[in-house]
This record gives structure tokens, sequence and C-alpha cells, in this order.
């Protein structure tokens, strides 16, 4: 087995494993967060260090976090990091059908987020009422 990057800890690759870099990146993360050294809530270490790790460029760190984010595995919070959303097995029965939750979100980003939205949600009913204006103007009758 070889080791890459020769980091402690580092992803030790078979040499008959012919998987893109970001696959098995993902892999050893995904184990990672299986076998609890990454709980749910936990951050991630930052990029450079996992880079540093996997010996691999940052672009095929992203494909290898998108992987697990697209998984439900963990969630980026912009200027904070990267935190374990939850464990595969969780994952494994976490859709609707099986009567999980969808997402899993803390109640800091779910209120921003609620804000966020109720702002956007302002800004279209503002643009909705200038439309129905224009186009009364333009036919001289009431749009609704």
């Amino acid at each position: 087995m070889g080791v890459r990057g020769g980091y402690p800890g580092a992803m030790t690759v078979p040499p008959a494993d012919e998987r893109p870099p970001y696959l098995r990146a993902a892999d050893e993360l995904r184990a990672d967060i299986a076998r609890g050294r990454y709980k749910v809530g936990d951050q991630l270490p930052g990029a450079p260090e996992l880079e540093k790790r996997f010996g691999v460029a940052p672009m095929t760190l992203r494909n290898a976090m998108r992987v697990l984010r697209e998984e439900g595995l963990i969630y980026a919070v912009q200027g904070r990091g990267t935190f374990v959303r939850q464990t595969p097995k969780q994952a494994q029965g976490a859709g609707p059908e099986a009567g999980g939750e969808m997402v899993q979100v803390p109640a800091a980003d779910l209120e921003r987020l609620m804000t966020l939205l109720e702002s956007q949600q302002e800004q279209i009913q503002q643009a909705l009422q200038r439309i129905d204006a224009l186009e009364e103007r333009q036919s001289g009758k009431p749009r609704r």
C-alpha cells in the first residue's frame, strides 16, 4: 500500500485502486465520519490540511466535498467551514419515505435562512406589483 503526501494518517491507496482521487478522498472522509473520527456537528479540518492529507489539488478536494454534500453527510457555512450533518448510516434512512428528516440545520443558520427567504419574498411581491402597474398602464385595465 502506498501513502500519499507523507502526512501522518495520510490516505493509503491500494496500488490497484483506479478510482479518481476525489472519490478516494470522499471515501476516506466518509469512513472517518462512520468511525466517529468526526461526529455530527463537528467541523472538518480546513481545505489546506485535507489537501495535504490526501495529496490532492484544491479542485480535487472540492469534488470530494461535493460528493459528501450530495450524500447529505456534510454542509458548508460560508466563512465558517464545513460541518458533519449526519453519519452514513443516518443518511441511508433519512429520506421522507423512511420518515426521516430531509435536512438538519443549526437553529442560527435556519433563522438566517428564514430572514433571507422572507426578504426575497418581499422583493418578489414588490416586483409583481410593479409588473401589475406597468401592465395596467399599457392596457388601460387592471390585470387582477
